[in-house]
């Protein structure tokens, strides 16, 4: 024991100080060891770890290898750690390299060199060497089987690694030698396939043998060709389903192999008879070809593939992350309802399918239906879905313990309902598995009212169940489109609760791509509507608020970059339509779904005037156009949106502003635009605040706000000095209010504020999802307000913190946590019955935050019990009743006392 301690004390004392100084989260283009990179110049970041508090980087050294030799080194004395852009030779397609990374800091210590690697994708249509090829066979349409395809080869020598490209015009399913390729699903995705189609690529080394082998694929509709909207459009990208695969085998002997997608493949029908998106898939297993993707497979009865000459310059590598499998949910309870069917309840309302499991004779035919909702009386409900029929049918081939899951659909759902079962079911033989993209979880929040946490619950299950792929409105009905409204009212509060970077910069690009050369946005991005469905005010506007809203939370100024071209010409859209700088034509949503008084004899509640509502969004979005050329330091812009947004704001204020600040439309949202927009002179700010909240008085404490209101009426109020309101509108139980659909049981956010009315009856069938995320905007205002997390919007990406928490209501604690591109921020209060805040603050290293503190003393402060008075770690000011601390990186553990 004494020789161990001695040991343990020797190595304490001799080991170097850079132990302390550590790497972790190295990340390429935000991506952690990514294969498949789209760009020959590159960007990393990372995160650092340090033991002291006050620590920020002053310096790094990266080195950048290929397989043969160090093609780049940097070392930058700054405290730069994201977004560092490589700057040595242009990379090579298809390719691996090595970099290293070392860090120094203000403490003058260095940190370990901390490896990594990334693989380049294919760059140019020249790498791809393989062909389009479809199955050929005349059941292989928008409403019939999904093909299997495959090849068998053969390998000689010692394989060192493999890699796959797979590319399809629908959805596809890989599998080698009987092995799934990869764990995603609905791959490639949904884009504007016309101009922008994904590939994916994967490793393969450990499914590739030596010897024999196949490959093989399922190809489903997918969004390609299936029917989408709500107007019975099918074929919208193309009605022929098509792969094209590469496989790249490297020998250990330095040579390599490919592996084409060509006419040597064959096709045949699958067990897979239908597969729709809205209407579910029908898989009858008696036409099961066990170990068809296996080497060992006797596939002379297939027919042999057809090779299409279809376009490849439309062809781009993935850059976000894939639909994935997630939590899957055990029945809480399976039951017959009233009418006597029988149904599994699943407790929560997801988006993905069913895997199950039975025994029973060949042809048995089990039917699974889908539904979010059981109606008043118990019974199974489906009207909300519309024309969708959300079934699933499997037919049995007489195995033990068969299985069954679907391929190529998803659904809405908390509920299911089974026909033809054979025996009884039983929990363990029936799962419902969630889908979505799989974003990096990045926020929580927390604290001490129970229906505040259901609500954060229902928010995040939200955004699970509609980013998939893209920012869907809603999963479960004939619908399920990338709303573009929807998508900016919520997308500061996805930031918080996942990485959404990835997504919405894919999806965005989807928004350049449709938008039409007069600079119109769709309502719906991938547009498969007409298109001249679009330039709704606050819908179209998503071309400038999710980039300025990305750059914001992440800090890439290649975001603004990319889209600056859409951002402006969205801007020059509305010019063109306006008339002495009003933009009053065209058609608008308004304030989309806003609670309307059923008896309104004094127009309170009377619709806000649409042309109204577009000036303000005219003006929001002419201001990120503004505040994007600062960025971008475009000075001719500068100039020149300066100059419109003061002809903009005057004109609103003649046309929709009285002399004494009441607006046209004495509408919450009215109100709130005006305020968050910053349309109003500062002199009648207050004024028009009060009258907000007078409004808001006379409801009772009940928002009157739609999808356009919302977002903003808890900061405005938080702004202009009435906190207490905003409280109680988040706290109000009584419809409309966030917390009505909680206390009627919800798991996700409804589209209507009462999609179940208070004595069990539904909403207009026509329009009442229960999965709809856009109300949960608020999720915003708590992260920001109840836990306090927020940051300087002059330093984007959080380097600047602001820590405000502001407790209201009957709230006695707060906490969220929030992942960072610098690591880890969390804030997290308590009160006690004297008034005393205990405040725990989290900070990661390279960055700053401000503390402001419920005390304008600051002998009223401690951390870790020790008074902060004169130490060095805090920079302490007053602003009125409230102090402010200065800070660093680092853990504290503050009480204030009142």
């Amino acid at each position: 024991m004494q020789r161990f301690l001695f040991l343990f004390l020797l190595f304490a004392a001799t080991s170097p100080v850079q132990a302390q100084l550590t790497l972790a989260s190295l990340k390429v283009e935000n991506q952690a060891s990514p294969i498949a990179l789209h760009t020959r110049l590159p960007r990393f970041g990372w995160q650092i770890t340090s033991d002291k508090r006050g620590t920020v980087q002053t310096a790094y050294e990266i080195i950048v290898k290929d397989a043969k030799s160090t093609i780049w080194t940097s070392k930058v004395n700054t405290n730069i750690s994201q977004w560092v852009a490589y700057q040595g030779p242009p990379l090579v397609s298809d390719h691996r390299y090595e970099w290293q990374l070392r860090v120094w800091d203000n403490h003058g210590r260095v940190s370990n060199w901390q490896s990594g690697f990334f693989m380049t994708s294919l760059f140019d249509i020249s790498d791809w060497k393989a062909a389009w090829i479809s199955s050929g066979l005349g059941s292989d349409t928008v409403n019939g089987t999904a093909p299997m395809l495959r090849k068998a080869f053969e390998t000689k020598k010692k394989i060192q690694t493999a890699y796959v490209y797979i590319a399809a015009m629908g959805a596809y399913e890989a599998f080698m030698n009987g092995q799934r390729i990869g764990d995603s699903y609905l791959s490639p995705g949904w884009t504007s396939y016309q101009k922008r189609l994904q590939f994916h690529k994967y490793e393969v080394t450990n499914l590739v043998a030596r010897g024999k082998n196949a490959i093989g694929a399922y190809i489903g509709s997918g969004w390609y060709r299936t029917t989408l909207g709500w107007v019975n459009h099918k074929n919208l990208s193309g009605s022929t389903t098509a792969l094209m695969v590469q496989l790249v085998i490297t020998y250990t002997d330095g040579t390599q192999e490919t592996i084409l997608s060509d006419d040597t493949w064959k096709a045949a029908e699958s067990e897979i008879r239908f597969s729709e998106i809205y209407d579910g898939e029908t898989i009858d297993d008696r036409l099961r070809k066990p170990n068809w993707a296996t080497a060992t497979y006797d596939d002379t009865g297939w027919t042999k593939v057809q090779v299409q000459n279809f376009p490849k310059n439309n062809l781009l590598p993935a850059e976000n992350e894939p639909i994935r499998q997630h939590e899957s949910f055990t029945p809480i309870k399976i039951f017959k309802t009233p009418k006597g069917e029988l149904v599994a309840d699943f407790g929560q309302n997801l988006v993905g399918w069913v895997r199950l499991k039975a025994t029973g004779n060949s042809g048995t035919l089990i039917k699974l239906q889908f539904a979010e909702v059981l109606d008043k009386a118990g019974n199974f409900y489906t009207e909300n879905l519309r024309a969708a029929k959300c079934t699933d049918t499997w037919t049995l081939d007489g195995r033990k313990d068969a299985q069954f899951e679907p391929h190529f659909t998803f659904h809405g759902f908390r509920y299911v309902k089974l026909e033809g079962y054979p025996g009884e079911i039983t929990p363990e033989n029936i799962k419902a598995i969630a889908l979505y993209s799989d974003m990096e979880p990045t926020g929580s929040f927390e604290c001490s009212d129970s229906l505040l946490n259901q609500l954060q619950h229902n928010i995040q299950w939200g955004q699970r169940g509609n980013f998939l792929d893209v920012p869907t409105d809603c999963p479960q009905r004939d619908e399920r489109l990338g709303w573009t409204g929807d998508a900016q009212a919520f997308s500061r509060t996805a930031m918080y609760n996942f990485d959404s970077y990835a997504f919405f910069s894919k999806w965005l690009k989807d928004v350049a791509t449709d938008q039409l050369p007069s600079g119109m946005v769709p309502w719906v991005v991938p547009n498969v509507l007409s298109p001249l469905n679009g330039g709704s005010a606050g819908w179209a506007d998503a071309a400038t608020i999710i980039p300025w809203n990305l750059y914001l939370a992440y800090g890439d100024k290649r975001i603004l970059e990319n889209q600056y071209s859409s951002m402006k010409a969205w801007v020059q859209f509305m010019q063109d339509k306006s008339k002495n700088d009003l933009w009053n034509t065209g058609h608008h949503f308004g304030d989309w779904l806003f609670y309307d008084v059923d008896n309104d004899t004094d127009g309170r509640s009377a619709v806000t005037d649409k042309y109204y509502i577009a000036q303000c969004f005219f003006i929001h979005s002419t201001q990120n156009v503004l505040n994007a050329a600062k960025i971008l330091g475009n000075q001719p812009d500068i100039d020149r949106y300066t100059e419109l947004l003061q002809r903009l704001k005057s004109a609103f204020l003649k046309e929709y502003v009285t002399p004494n600040g009441r607006l046209v439309s004495s509408t919450q949202t009215a109100y709130v635009l005006a305020l968050q927009f910053d349309l109003l002179p500062e002199s009648q700010r207050d004024q028009a605040a009060k009258f907000l909240v007078d409004n808001i008085k006379s409801y009772k404490n009940h928002l009157t706000t739609g999808f356009l209101g919302t977002p903003y009426i808890c900061h405005v109020l938080t702004r202009f000095g009435y906190p207490a309101v905003a409280y109680d509108l988040l706290l109000q139980k009584t419809y409309p209010s966030w917390l009505y659909p909680v206390t009627m049981g919800a798991t996700t956010i409804w589209e209507r504020w009462d999609g179940i009315k208070t004595d069990g009856s539904f909403q207009a069938t026509s329009m009442n999802s229960f999965n709809h995320y856009a109300y949960g905007a608020i999720g915003d205002w708590m992260y920001r307000n109840i836990a306090g997390i927020d940051h300087v919007t002059d330093e984007p990406a959080y380097t600047n913190i602001i820590i405000h928490p502001q407790p209201g209501g009957s709230l006695t604690r707060g906490s969220g946590i929030l992942h960072t591109l610098y690591g880890k921020v969390r804030s997290e209060w308590t009160l006690t019955n004297d008034g005393t805040m205990a405040l725990t603050v989290e900070i990661p290293v390279n960055t700053k935050a401000t503390i402001h503190v419920p005390t304008s003393n600051i002998k009223n402060i401690t951390d870790k019990k020790m008074p902060i008075e004169g130490v060095k770690d805090f920079e302490w000011k007053v602003t009125g009743d409230v102090g402010e601390l200065r800070v660093g990186s680092g853990i504290y553990q503050f009480e204030i006392k009142k």
